[in-house]
């Protein structure tokens, strides 16, 4: 018992965050297009959508993964691998970490994705069919599965510590967070590199989404597509991108003199037990999330300062969202600043729970709240404080990040401003 009660004891920080987004090759300028209300949702460019419902995505313009990655390798990683590997880079290098046969077994890597390599499970059944077996690429498998982010990322840095992945649908990134988050707090692992990332921007995706009718079809006005809460709302918009934060205990942080962004605090995990895609319209298991991280945070509702809502811009998801947040808020919640920033991003599936992690500590460090964009008609049934169209600057001493997934699967992330 001892053991135990000194092993969860341990604090846990934020010592580096790296986004890398439809609107930004980076997380200091994905940060600026959230704070200039900038959208990176345009038409898909990367195959002919012309026959598709919905043709529009956040896509990452201008990809090269050699910037980071050797040429030679990148043929031997799907394009999520891929945008996980840069995404690590830039959190690696504003923590300042760096792996050593001293450290290595207390470093561990947990990234995961929801669907993984899409697009070279669609080029290899191609060859496939119209080539033969013979013409399957050698790194077919290793591309594509979803552990693979975490295993090249173990590789490239020379961590030693646990190795994981999640794949929770749209849960995935905060799980991996949250998971990372008790790995360090229960002593076995000092630091975790940890996150999502997603890359299904393909006709199978795209097409699979729209065939499910949770797309929007604002196709001509793609900039505008994505609006959550308002009551014009259609649909999700598919993004492409990853978000990696380095979780460390806190004093293996201040030991090594790493800039410390945030502290985590609370993490909470639930099932709606109730559809395998829709949520139940009460909202209950978004509200039992929320209220599982607030017990594990020792909070009360009226500590939280903001929300980054999993708002996804599909007519039932927000309305279930914005009651769920009523019931575990109170009376709270009409003061609570709520926001959904893949208005901007689009909704990165996998990644979407490590990039609003990201953005949630990014939220913390400069006191501001990001805004919803394109809330223009509020709809009546989503009646909080969404922070439409402009950023705020307020006093932000803990924040909260929700997530929910196909499954009925939901993950709830709390973060503090870090004070001694």
């Amino acid at each position: 018992m001892h053991q135990k009660e000194i092993a969860i004891s341990r604090r846990v920080v934020v010592t580096g965050v790296g986004l890398l987004t439809a609107i930004g090759d980076n997380t200091a300028e994905t940060w600026k297009s959230l704070m200039e209300v900038r959208s990176g949702i345009s038409a898909i460019q990367s195959f002919d959508a012309t026959a598709f419902n919905c043709r529009i995505a956040g896509e990452i313009k201008n990809f090269d993964p050699t910037r980071f990655i050797e040429k030679k390798e990148v043929k031997k990683m799907g394009r999520f691998i891929q945008l996980a590997v840069g995404a690590a880079e830039d959190a690696l290098s504003s923590s300042g970490l760096t792996v050593t046969e001293e450290n290595a077994e207390q470093v561990g890597v947990y990234i995961g994705s929801g669907i993984g390599g899409f697009e070279v499970i669609e080029r290899e059944h191609r060859n496939l069919l119209e080539h033969g077996p013979r013409r399957i690429s050698p790194f077919f498998i290793p591309a594509t599965i979803i552990n693979m982010a975490s295993g090249y990322i173990s590789i490239r840095t020379g961590a030693k510590g646990p190795n994981s992945a999640t794949a929770t649908a749209c849960t995935t990134s905060a799980h991996s967070i949250g998971d990372s988050y008790r790995i360090i707090q229960r002593g076995e692992a000092d630091v975790m590199i940890c996150g999502g990332a997603e890359a299904c921007i393909t006709p199978m995706g795209i097409g699979g989404f729209a065939a499910m009718r949770a797309m929007s079809q604002r196709n001509d006005e793609p900039q505008r597509a994505s609006r959550p809460f308002d009551v014009d709302r259609d649909g999700f918009v598919v993004g492409e991108g990853s978000g990696i934060l380095i979780l460390e205990e806190l004093e293996t942080a201040k030991k090594r003199g790493a800039p410390i962004m945030a502290e985590v605090v609370g993490y909470g995990m639930s099932s709606d037990a109730f559809h395998f895609t829709a949520p139940p319209e009460d909202g209950e298991g978004a509200f039992r999330v929320m209220r599982n991280a607030l017990r594990d945070a020792k909070l009360n509702p009226e500590q939280i300062d903001y929300i980054n809502a999993h708002g996804t811009s599909t007519p039932l998801g927000d309305q279930a969202e914005t009651i769920a947040i009523k019931r575990a808020f109170g009376d709270h919640a009409k003061t609570l600043a709520v926001s959904s920033t893949k208005s901007m991003t689009g909704h990165l599936l996998g990644g979407a729970g490590g990039l609003e992690a990201g953005i949630v500590v990014c939220a913390l460090m400069n006191q501001v709240a990001p805004p919803t964009a394109n809330l223009e008609n509020p709809d009546p049934a989503c009646d909080l404080d969404y922070i439409a169209n402009q950023p705020r600057s307020m006093k932000l001493d803990y924040a909260l990040s929700n997530s929910f997934g196909f499954g009925g699967t939901n993950g709830a992330l709390i973060f503090k401003r870090f004070t001694e």
